[in-house]
């Protein structure tokens, strides 16, 4: 189906491109969202006569987010969350829980405005892309952690993972015995635990 767009949109084009997108591209997102107008004469006819208006209505939306952007850029908010010892969330963080971090520290974001792939399931320090125009995106850190003390270690740059299996590794000593027949326990352990028995 060729639509006429109506505003911006990434990886597709422009304000008052003629495009062909897949039929339920455009019927479920663009048309319903007053993105795109299906490309027939009588359309084409109203969208130029109203493109200035069109574009007008754009640019105060650009910057009216170009504002905004400056509030959010660069911000850095910090989630607690319960994970296991591998680093894995018990749950996930989604857009949502972005939003109210932001709410909390005085940015104003919509849902819709947080790009998030796939939800975040393992602890660590993640950039998040906040699209607030089809034209201005800004990054915000997203540092989840399973403690203030954690969160602190890992904004420093530490990756608290690698360093946990470090000190567990370190920590880990085995009984040798050089003169041990393969299979054979040591000695002395078993002398140990006789006399711990008596």
């Amino acid at each position: 189906m060729q639509v006429i767009l109506l505003e911006r949109v990434e990886k597709l084009g422009h304000i008052g491109d003629v495009v062909t997108v897949k039929d339920g591209f455009a019927r479920n997102f663009l048309l319903p969202r007053k993105k795109a107008l299906r490309a027939n004469e009588s359309n084409r006819k109203l969208f130029e006569a109203n493109r200035a208006q069109i574009e007008a209505d754009n640019a105060s939306r650009k910057a009216d987010a170009e504002a905004a952007a400056s509030g959010v850029d660069g911000k850095s908010v910090t989630l607690i969350r319960q994970a296991s010892n591998t680093g894995q969330l018990y749950g996930s963080v989604s857009a949502r829980d972005i939003v109210e971090a932001l709410a909390e520290d005085g940015a104003k974001v919509l849902k819709n405005q947080v790009q998030l792939g796939s939800p975040i399931k393992a602890i660590g320090v993640y950039e998040v892309k906040i699209a607030l125009h089809a034209e201005v995106a800004v990054l915000v850190k997203v540092n989840v952690a399973r403690s203030p003390e954690e969160a602190e270690l890992q904004a420093q740059g530490v990756d608290v993972m690698a360093s946990m299996f470090e000190r567990d590794e370190a920590g880990f000593t085995e009984d040798y015995d050089p003169n041990a027949e393969p299979g054979e326990i040591a000695l002395e352990s078993v002398e140990a635990e006789g006399e711990a028995e008596a």
